[in-house]
C-alpha cells in the first residue's frame, strides 16, 4: 500500500525537510515508487505536482526542493499501487469542488467492491478504489447539507461516512479544505507538533538534521502527520486504529479515540522506514 505526509500549522511553512525524507520511500529506503503526488493550500488556491513515476528520482519532486513553497496545510502521498494502473489519473492527492472550496484527498489502503458511483455527481477519473472513496464521501455530503455547515458537523459527517466505507476495507486518509485538516487512521498514521523551544531533528531515511530554531519563529505551530515517523529523535504520537483528529492552525482541536495500538501494525506500508 501507500504512504502519506501532511502538515497544517499556524503560519506558511516549507515542508522540504519532512518530504525530503518522505521520498526516500519512494524507492530507495522502501518500494512505494508507483507515483508521487504533493498538495500546497494557498488561500482559497491549490498547486498541485503529480508524477507517475518514483518520488524519489522524479524532476517534479526536485522542483518541490527548489521552490520552497510555503503553506498552512499540504498533503502528500507515494503511491504503492492495490488498485488502478500507474498513470497520472490514478496519481494522489486528489481534489473537488464542493460548497465553492478546493477539498484535497489523499488515501492509504485497500477498498473492495466500494458502493456504485455511476448515478452521482461526483465521478472518479481513474481507477483507484481512493478516488472513487473521495467521490462517495463528498457526494454524501452534498446530500446530507444543502449549505456548508460548521467545522464540528463536517468532522462529525466524516466519521460517520468514512466509518461506513471502512466496511470495505483498509482506510487511512488525509482531507483538507486549506483551512483544516481531518485524519483517520486505519492502521498506521503518526504526527507531531512542534512549537518553541524547537530543536535539532535528524530524519530516518537519510540522516539529515535540520535546526528549527533556523527557520521558526515564537509562536509558530506546525503539526506533521504520516504513516510512519520521519525523524528518529523526536516523539510521535501513533494514532488509535479507527481514530479520528481534527487539525487547525497546528493544534488538535478534536480528537476521536479508537483502539490503541502501540506497536505499527505490518500493513505493507513499512518497509525499512518501520524498524526506527
Amino acid at each position: 500500500m501507500c504512504q502519506l505526509l501532511g502538515m497544517n500549522c499556524n503560519t506558511p511553512t516549507d515542508i522540504v525537510f519532512s518530504f525530503e525524507g518522505f521520498r526516500h520511500r519512494a524507492g530507495l529506503t522502501d518500494s512505494h515508487s508507483d507515483g508521487f503526488g504533493i498538495a500546497f493550500f494557498e488561500g482559497k488556491g491549490v498547486r498541485v505536482f503529480r508524477d507517475n513515476k518514483p518520488g524519489h528520482s522524479s524532476p517534479i519532486a526536485d522542483c518541490v526542493k527548489q521552490y520552497n513553497i510555503k503553506s498552512l496545510n499540504v498533503i502528500a502521498h507515494i503511491r504503492k499501487a492495490t488498485q488502478g494502473d500507474v498513470n497520472i489519473e490514478n496519481t494522489h492527492p486528489f481534489m473537488r469542488e464542493i460548497w465553492g472550496e478546493n477539498w484535497v484527498f489523499a488515501h492509504n489502503g485497500n477498498l473492495v467492491n466500494l458502493p456504485v458511483t455511476e448515478t452521482i455527481f461526483y465521478q472518479p477519473i481513474g481507477t483507484t478504489d481512493s478516488e472513487t472513496a473521495f467521490c462517495y464521501m463528498l457526494e454524501q455530503l452534498k446530500t446530507r447539507f444543502t449549505h456548508k455547515p460548521g467545522e464540528e458537523e463536517i468532522f462529525e459527517a466524516i466519521q460517520q461516512i468514512s466509518n461506513d466505507l471502512a466496511r470495505y476495507g483498509t482506510l487511512n486518509f488525509m482531507l483538507s479544505n486549506g483551512e483544516w485538516m481531518i485524519v483517520r487512521c486505519s492502521t498506521n498514521l503518526h504526527y507531531i507538533t512542534r512549537q518553541a523551544p524547537f530543536g535539532k531533528a535528524q530524519r530516518v531515511d537519510d540522516g539529515g538534521v535540520i535546526d528549527f530554531n533556523d527557520y521558526t519563529k515564537e509562536g509558530d505551530k506546525v503539526t506533521i502527520i504520516t504513516t510512519v515517523p520521519l525523524t528518529k529523535d523526536e516523539v510521535w504520537t501513533k494514532m488509535d486504529n479507527g481514530g479520528f483528529v481534527f487539525f487547525k492552525n497546528g493544534d488538535k482541536v478534536w480528537e476521536v479515540l479508537g483502539t490503541p495500538n502501540a506497536a505499527p501494525i505490518d500493513d505493507g506500508t513499512l518497509g525499512k522506514a518501520g524498524i526506527a
